[in-house]
């Protein structure tokens, strides 16, 4: 955000295609900034992303013809992928799996069967279902061979086992074949023979090049054998066709004339090439960026630990920043699907603001979601033709909302329909006046997301006074001041481009990749020097394994090895227990017992602040589960906006009648561009813009500093 006559040079490009709206954003030098909205175009993402993008460049009297080619740096981050799991429109893959294990994806995992449940669900039986397979029982084939816990080999590879499930699958007509043995990830020779196998199966049939393998101990080398089936199977099944997705928005950008690599959000925080090798890990993405954008927001206005809440059509999703760092887990679930890929740790609930709106017939109560509306935003879209109102539709009626400015004019929503809706299916039912009926439900709604964001803090041994809460979304400017009403937060930040957060997220994210192996090495009590340095010598040798793969990546992109930033890590834990923990390694090399004490202490001091210092149990000894390694290299990043700031009020455009609480107030109308750094706003008042909607109630003040982030004040 600079005077409008300043001359534009875009730098940095990022987009998050969500579930209901696709997010530009476009950083110039300065730090000054658009953000582009357009609803998300599922059957495309291409279509969605340029619309997108025109949309932001339009502010600038720009396109992406005239822009693309100034951009250093671009980042994409959809849904495709994600969509392709969810519906079941992958290809058609094939499974070679350890003989006796052909049941696997139709008996799973009892825990995988419960994801996603409600509390009420589990209880009840009658609703629970297993996953409809990836893979359907009649393209599944064992073959007879075993390797044990330990790597050894217990009975050897019965081969014809193998060629006459790479006959059968090849027969089949498959798209592709995964591979994943018990133990693999110990020992991968049973599964690279059956990969030798295939290879020559495929080549005696003329199909080199053609029905690619995926080897589960090449791709997720860690142990939990359902997990790393998960993740090989959705490699195939969902990601490798998702490349053409990207691939079709990366040709959109050549075509007007960029000449950046554009890179995918992934999900352990960085960002890779879409041609990386394992494109499964963006299949959770734009999420991510919000993450990463909030951990960039709380480094430079150095603040220690953040709450990050985003709110868009279909979602609230939570995450903790303490200490400067967001948490990883390395056994996600997604899609009610348990895998093994590091995951930025993030608990979401279906909560947005397309949530639909349903009095139940048996309590006569009203109920948010989980299903919503999606792009079609509710029933005050006539277009979006649909019956069932939405979170949306509450907002219209309650005046929060204009009707005329949705995306900017672009969507004219209808009032009167919204509110006709009300009435007839919530507001009758619950025998209540229309207006009472939606502020009660938007209540209920952001008593909702307060209870998440509080227990999420109190769940790890902190207080909300601990913690600066940091709002973005599309929804997020709406609501904040109701999810944060009452609650001592150290303070609430809404940056004024929260619409494109998660895009902006994506662009501060590095251009890095990252590799984890099971390795699970024992540190007992009364080892001597000696086998400690045995230890170390294990775990520095499996770093340099993981960095030739991180080059190999890498090397896709041109990128050189020596231009490469290596950090090396480890999950450990107490021998014994069953939980681990990620450790950053103080050293790039462990060379003998004095390295790796230090690395034992760095897990005792995060030890002591995740639990408590008292349950720290050095006695057990400890067990280093994986090895991991970042590689990461220098890539342009967005700068953060740095105006002088004026104090005073803006002007206001307008005004009209919005409900608040339990009555109905004259409330102030602002365009967000005519606010300046420094500008204060008095409740109850409405920022307006053509991305997001900011509602401050009475009693509470937002005031824009010079980064362009607006603090919000009282409770």
């Amino acid at each position: 955000m600079a005077p409008d006559d300043a001359e534009r040079n875009p730098r940095v490009l990022a987009i998050d295609a969500g579930g209901t709206m696709t997010d530009t954003f476009v950083v110039d030098e300065a730090g000054a900034f658009v953000v582009g909205k357009a609803q998300t175009t599922p059957d495309d993402e291409s279509v969605g992303f340029m619309s997108s993008a025109r949309d932001a460049l339009k502010q600038w009297g720009s396109t992406p013809e005239d822009a693309f080619g100034g951009i250093a740096s671009g980042i994409y981050s959809g849904t495709a992928m994600l969509n392709r799991l969810l519906s079941r429109q992958g290809l058609a893959i094939g499974a070679i799996v350890s003989a006796g294990q052909e049941d696997y994806l139709r008996i799973e995992r009892g825990i995988q069967t419960y994801l996603g449940y409600s509390y009420s669900d589990r209880l009840h039986l009658a609703t629970h279902y297993h996953n409809p397979p990836l893979v359907p029982r009649e393209r599944v084939r064992g073959v007879r061979g075993r390797i044990d816990v330990f790597g050894a080999e217990v009975l050897p590879l019965r081969e014809q086992d193998a060629r006459a499930a790479a006959e059968e699958l090849l027969d089949a007509g498959v798209d592709g074949i995964c591979v994943c043995l018990l133990f693999s990830y110990r020992n991968a020779e049973h599964e690279i023979r059956v990969g030798e196998i295939l290879a020559e199966e495929k080549a005696r049939r003329g199909l080199d090049g053609e029905v690619p393998v995926f080897l589960s101990a090449d791709l997720y080398p860690q142990r939990r054998d359902l997990p790393r089936l998960n993740s090989t199977l959705i490699e195939a099944y969902a990601a490798e066709p998702s490349r053409g997705t990207l691939k079709a928005v990366r040709d959109q950008t050549k075509e007007a004339g960029a000449g950046f690599e554009l890179r995918v959000m992934a999900s352990h925080g960085g960002t890779i090439s879409i041609e990386a090798r394992e494109l499964a890990r963006t299949l959770v993405s734009g999420p991510i960026g919000g993450v990463v954008g909030g951990q960039g927001i709380a480094e430079r206005l150095e603040i220690p630990n953040a709450l990050c809440t985003d709110i868009g059509g279909t979602s609230f999703d939570i995450a903790l920043i303490t200490d400067g760092r967001f948490e990883i887990t390395p056994t996600p679930d997604i899609a009610r699907f348990m895998l093994n890929m590091p995951l930025v740790r993030i608990d979401s609930i279906g909560a947005g603001t397309g949530s639909f709106v349903r009095v139940n017939p048996n309590s006569a109560r009203p109920e948010l979601g989980p299903d919503s509306a999606g792009a079609q935003i509710g029933v005050c879209w006539p277009e979006g033709r649909l019956e069932t109102i939405s979170v949306t539709d509450l907002n219209l009626v309650l005046g929060r909302v204009n009707p005329d400015y949705f995306l900017g004019g672009d969507v004219q929503l209808d009032p009167e329909r919204a509110r006709a809706e009300v009435k007839r299916q919530l507001a009758e039912p619950l025998g209540l006046e229309v207006d009472d009926a939606a502020a009660g439900v938007v209540g209920l709604f952001e008593q909702t997301l307060k209870n998440e964001a509080i227990g999420r803090i109190l769940g790890k041994g902190y207080s909300p006074a601990d913690y600066a809460l940091l709002c973005y979304g599309g929804g997020g400017p709406l609501h904040v001041a109701g999810y944060t009403e009452g609650v001592a937060y150290r303070d609430v930040l809404v940056p004024a481009w929260a619409a494109g957060f998660s895009a902006y997220g994506c662009a501060c994210a590095d251009f890095e990749y990252r590799y984890d192996q099971t390795i699970d090495m024992p540190i007992l009590p009364g080892q001597d020097e000696l086998e400690k340095a045995g230890v170390a010598v294990m775990i520095t040798g499996a770093w340099l394994g993981l960095q030739d793969k991180v080059a190999d990546e890498f090397a896709k992109s041109g990128v050189e090895r020596d231009r490469i930033t290596f950090t090396h890590a480890v999950r450990m834990q107490y021998y014994g227990q069953l939980n681990d923990i990620e450790i950053v390694s103080p050293h790039i090399d462990l060379e003998g017992a004095e390295q790796l004490d230090d690395l034992i202490a760095e897990f005792e001091r995060a030890y002591g602040k995740v639990y408590a210092r008292s349950a720290r149990s050095p006695e057990l000894g400890y067990l280093v589960t994986q090895a991991i390694v970042h590689g990461s290299v220098e890539v342009e990043k967005p700068a953060l906006p740095n105006f002088a700031e004026r104090e005073g009020a803006p002007p206001a455009k307008g005004t009209r009648r919005v409900r608040w609480g339990d009555g109905d107030a004259e409330t102030d109308i602002y365009e967000l561009t005519e606010i300046e750094a420094g500008n204060s706003i008095e409740g109850p008042a409405i920022v307006e813009s053509t991305a997001t909607t900011f509602a401050i109630p009475p009693g509470r003040t937002a005031r824009l500093d010079r980064h362009q982030i607006f603090h919000l004040s009282g409770t």
